[in-house]
């Protein structure tokens, strides 16, 4: 479905060629794009649900994924690669970072190229995040939540190195971020992952715990974590799956966007 086609769908409405049931089934229509045999891409998914379409890189080739970028920079104005290894990021910005029309930003730690139009950039609309990181290790997933709130529309603040093995540095920068007026926050932890359901605690508004694949021997790789988030007692802490920093982007700008609107 091209913008084309949408004017025409609200022309009809408009003109009273067809009712608003009848308008909202044709827009809300599951619109897919098909890259050769290769991917079908849900382009209008942003428009339909306010969360962008994003290309995971993980087990395609560098060449798959310019193919599919081709396509999407067709109907958009940007394009997010997420979880790119570095011969994927070495081909990307060979292929597009000479295009004077376009320009990428990478981000090293959440390993996410994002390939726009030189002169675009994301409408704010008014959602407001905290992103805490529990140790280092932690901050790559963090960085990913944040650049998908980021293209959502919201304004993010972080603060990373938090964890509860120095406790003491959790409250200012929670004080901080309280006095910036944020809707929700999103806390990743690995090892025992205790620091959601703390920061849940302390605070009176939504909570989204990120469980990462840190630690070792019993509750290795982010079991641990995920385990003592699900079973806190802490209300207000919501929990996405392991090393799921798009998730849990996606969802704290859902939130928070609603919210401001």
């Amino acid at each position: 479905m091209s913008v084309d086609e949408i004017r025409d769908i609200l022309n009809k409405l408009l003109d009273k060629k067809c009712s608003i049931e009848e308008a909202e089934k044709m827009l809300k229509a599951n619109t897919i794009e098909e890259v050769g045999d290769l991917a079908k891409l849900d382009v209008f998914r942003k428009l339909r649900t306010g969360v962008v379409e994003v290309i995971y890189a993980e087990n395609k080739t560098p060449q798959m994924i310019i193919e599919i970028i081709y396509s999407f920079l067709k109907k958009n104005k940007f394009v997010i690669v997420s979880r790119y290894k570095d011969e994927q990021k070495a081909l990307i910005s060979k292929e597009f970072g000479v295009k004077e029309e376009l320009s990428l930003v990478v981000n090293e730690l959440a390993k996410t190229v994002i390939v726009k139009e030189k002169d675009f950039k994301f409408k704010k609309k008014g959602g407001r995040i905290g992103i805490i990181s529990a140790g280092s290790s932690d901050i790559p997933i963090a960085e990913e939540a944040k650049v998908i709130a980021e293209s959502m529309g919201c304004e993010i603040f972080t603060s990373y190195d938090l964890g509860i093995a120095g406790i003491h540095r959790l409250f200012k920068p929670l004080s901080e971020m309280i006095k910036e007026d944020i809707h929700i926050v999103v806390v990743c932890a690995g090892m025992e992952g205790t620091l959601p359901g703390i920061v849940a605690a302390l605070v009176d508004i939504p909570v989204i715990g990120v469980p990462i694949s840190s630690g070792y021997g019993l509750g290795e790789k982010g079991i641990g974590a995920l385990t003592t988030m699900l079973q806190s007692c802490s209300p207000g802490l919501l929990v996405v799956n392991i090393d799921n920093g798009f998730g849990a982007g996606a969802s704290a700008a859902l939130i928070a966007n609603r919210i401001a609107k």
